[in-house]
């Protein structure tokens, strides 16, 4: 949901653009040869560290935590833990030499760390900027734990996080909060203010954590009057410097910071990670794929390295593992999905068409055809009673008609209904009776039935689409933007639409789920107060959003 990009030069290296163009895309995503070439995507710490130089934590002289903590991906028995070590986090070295450094960490059941249950050491690597995925293990199910880290004389804020119920366990509730698209220079993060404060189990973050945009020396319409942001930032993210530089950037805002050491993340992309609306190895604008495969291969490397994610997902080049599956006792599978990296090209050269044969095809594919499979086949092996389906752009039926027109994203689901046929009739298979999508990407909030006939008001509902709103992403919005009465006509199973920023949660029970809208008037200036938009509610096994 961006204007549409320019055109820009190259910024990658000369020899990996040569590099790129010599081994072509088929080599560049198979051949070992091309991991070699390009060093600053695979250049990873060797397994023998001894020999690599060590830095004297002491000599650190400034704060190195400036970038906070995060945990993520709760699991039954583990946690992890993520923190950055950046002294000066808008210099491209982070203010650190090329060397590694010991980071020390501390987990406790008590946030004065007197009953601490787990101590440990890992290295921070220059290889990977100095950032630290510490995975703890052998911990008790469904506790919540307090978390800090160690460099020198240095001690980082601290964090919560919690592990997740056992896999027997018929947990009774869980509260989730979905938040996505965090434009820096479209406005404070003022919602994550709020949500720092509320009282959730884990947060949802479905995409856009960046924007590949520059960033003005006042920091867009933030307008600051008490700082000046460096040249660094005022241009377009294309090489990992940039991306690296970036995620430092928006990583240096407090609210952010705060809802990262209050809640354990899971995270998933989008496409301004990388750049906006690309598809596989298709970018937005006239370059060769494999020279876009560079800029993938910095974008998602950088991803890796500011995100609290395990190792499973570290990237190999240009490729990254990031569908996943998370449990929550017997009452919540989460299925997270990737509907960038896999998916065939935008329908009718993308925006929003009329459905033609292109778009209707068979052969179109959101998550691609093997993560179409894995869905379905764990939809197959759940024992869950709520199968949630994380993921990234709006999975329902929307039509924002003109002159009578059927007219549909072709970037969404809308763009490939062959796909979602295709899952809708899987979970049926599987005899998923509470399936719920959540969504982000499109700056406001909706809330939808998922209808196995999105052309037939009578058809069966097969379950419900959280859309949450943006962070901070077309700046204030409104909360019934232009088309809000024509859109709820065109789109009868549409129950909610609201266009200001915020964030969504949703608590679910063994009995039903309750869906809250929260909101904010405004983010061009901070610290509006959060109100509750809209509450729905929907029944276990009697699908379809009601007020609450």
């Amino acid at each position: 949901m961006t204007p549409a990009g320019h055109q820009h030069p190259s910024q990658h290296a000369p020899e990996l653009r040569a590099a790129a163009r010599h081994l072509g895309r088929r080599r560049f995503l198979t051949v070992t040869g091309a991991a070699a070439a390009l060093a600053f995507a695979t250049n990873l710490p060797t397994a023998g560290v001894a020999g690599a130089a060590e830095l004297d934590a002491a000599k650190i002289a400034d704060n190195p935590f400036t970038l906070g903590v995060a945990s993520g991906d709760p699991q039954a028995t583990s946690v992890l833990l993520w923190t950055r070590l950046a002294p000066s986090p808008f210099q491209a070295d982070s203010g650190l030499p090329s060397q590694r450094v010991t980071v020390r960490w501390e987990l406790a059941r008590d946030e004065r760390f007197r009953q601490i249950v787990r101590r440990g050491a890992a290295v921070a690597h220059p290889e990977f900027h100095h950032t630290v995925h510490v995975e703890v293990g052998h911990l008790d199910s469904d506790r919540v734990f307090y978390y800090r880290f160690r460099v020198g004389s240095w001690v980082s804020e601290t964090g919560r996080t919690r592990t997740a119920p056992s896999s027997r366990s018929r947990a009774s509730e869980l509260t989730l909060a979905a938040v996505s698209c965090q434009a820096y220079h479209d406005g404070y993060f003022t919602p994550y203010a709020h949500l720092a404060e509320d009282d959730v189990d884990v947060v949802f973050h479905l995409g856009d954590y960046l924007y590949e945009y520059a960033v003005n020396s006042v920091g867009g319409v933030r307008n600051y009057t008490d700082r000046v942001l460096p040249d660094v930032f005022n241009r377009e993210t294309i090489t990992l410097e940039d991306y690296r530089l970036r995620y430092a950037l928006y990583k240096s805002d407090p609210d952010l910071r705060a809802a990262h050491a209050a809640h354990p993340f899971v995270v998933t992309w989008d496409d301004h990670e990388t750049e906006n609306n690309y598809a596989d190895d298709i970018p937005e604008n006239d370059v060769p794929p494999e020279e876009f495969l560079l800029r993938r291969a910095a974008a998602y490397r950088a991803y890796w390295e500011n995100q609290p994610l395990r190792l499973p997902q570290r990237p190999q080049g240009p490729d990254m593992r990031l569908y996943r599956r998370l449990n929550w006792g017997k009452l919540a599978q989460f299925d997270i999905l990737d509907t960038r990296q896999y998916r065939t090209n935008q329908a009718n050269s993308d925006g929003w068409k009329t459905p033609t044969p292109e778009s209707e095809a068979e052969s179109q594919t959101l998550p691609g055809l093997a993560q179409e499979r894995w869905l379905t086949d764990g939809w197959k092996q759940s024992s869950a009673l709520w199968n949630v389906v994380p993921q990234q752009v709006v999975f329902a039926r929307r039509n924002n008609a003109a002159a009578g027109n059927t007219t549909l994203s072709m970037d969404s689901w809308d763009g490939y209904p062959a796909s979602r046929r295709r899952l809708l009739a899987g979970a049926q298979a599987a005899g998923v009776e509470n399936l719920m999508v959540l969504t982000g990407d499109v700056h406001v909030s909706y809330a939808f039935d998922i209808k196995r006939d999105f052309a037939d008001p009578g058809s069966r509902i097969l379950g419900t689409e959280v859309v949450t709103t943006s962070v901070s992403s077309g700046q204030n919005g409104a909360a019934r933007p232009a088309n809000w009465a024509g859109y709820l006509a065109a789109n009868p199973h549409m129950k909610h639409y609201n266009g200001h920023r915020g964030y969504a949660t949703v608590r679910l029970g063994r009995e039903s789920a309750r869906v809250d809208f929260k909101t904010v008037a405004a983010v061009t200036t901070p610290g509006a107060a959060i109100t509750t938009a809209a509450s729905f509610v929907t029944e276990v096994g009697d699908q379809g959003l009601k007020p609450a």
